[in-house]
């Protein structure tokens, strides 16, 4: 493991450093960003910032890039997302994929979702910040801590339960997280089932909204990024509009 840690520190960081490279993608998630965040030097980077692409443990590297460096970032999907056979790949895997391919060439990003009749309804102004839930519990207190206020948040997650799930957006709401924001985007959340005798008994959409009962801004759920096929590229750290309404939900780049 240790030797590891060390081959992808090496490799992130010649990437990093080069500044003929104008974007990094991931090849994966998983684990590993957080065993190694502390080691990388952003110096070169600063003064020759690149794209960093990816999404669930790359969560790591989103917040710690937008709090400490306020550059921007690729939320999207990565190397092991792609078909084996392009010619075999669902519509929905082409237009992802292709968000990336936009984003990279400075298209101005614009998505939608349906109507969701738990949505809160509502129009917000921000610059946009999430990634993976879990990952943003775990930099609570650390020099990598996401900053919300101001900002429209997304958030995703794969995997866990739903008193995980409720756990994790109390840690938002104590940490002042919630308070501050613009607007807040739920995206795919695979749940794991309860186990039996264990039930919660409540849903995501519950444990959300009694998180954000007493702000004002707009909410949707069952935005297409997260875990899934659905999940588009997103502008980590660049303003959007975000507009919930009854005829469904629309985030476009500002």
């Amino acid at each position: 493991m240790e030797g590891q840690n060390q081959e992808r520190l090496a490799d992130l960081q010649q990437m990093l450093d080069d500044p003929n490279i104008k974007a990094i993608m991931c090849a994966r998630g998983g684990y590993g960003a957080i065993r190694i965040i502390d080691q990388l030097d952003f110096s070169a980077y600063r003064t020759s910032p690149k794209w960093l692409i990816g999404f669930s443990d790359i969560t790591i590297l989103h917040c710690h890039i937008n709090s400490n460096y306020q550059v921007a970032s690729i939320h999207s999907k990565m190397c092991n997302s792609f078909p084996s056979d392009w010619n075999l790949a669902e519509p929905i895997q082409i237009e992802t994929i292709n968000s990336i391919q936009q984003a990279l060439k400075g298209e101005k990003m614009n998505y939608t979702a349906a109507y969701n009749a738990n949505n809160r309804i509502g129009d917000a102004k921000g610059e946009l910040i999430g990634g993976n839930l879990r990952c943003i519990e775990n930099l609570a207190g650390s020099k990598s801590e996401i900053e919300t206020d101001g900002k429209i948040l997304f958030v995703e997650d794969t995997g866990e339960y739903l008193y995980s799930i409720d756990r994790m957006f109390y840690n938002l709401k104590r940490s002042g997280k919630l308070a501050k924001l613009k607007g807040l985007v739920v995206g795919g959340f695979k749940v794991k089932v309860d186990d039996e005798g264990d039930a919660f008994g409540r849903t995501l959409v519950q444990i959300v909204m009694d998180k954000v009962q007493e702000y004002g801004y707009p909410v949707c759920f069952d935005f297409p990024v997260g875990h899934q096929r659905a999940n588009f590229a997103l502008k980590c750290g660049v303003k959007h509009i975000l507009n919930v309404s009854t005829e469904g939900s629309r985030l476009e780049e500002a």
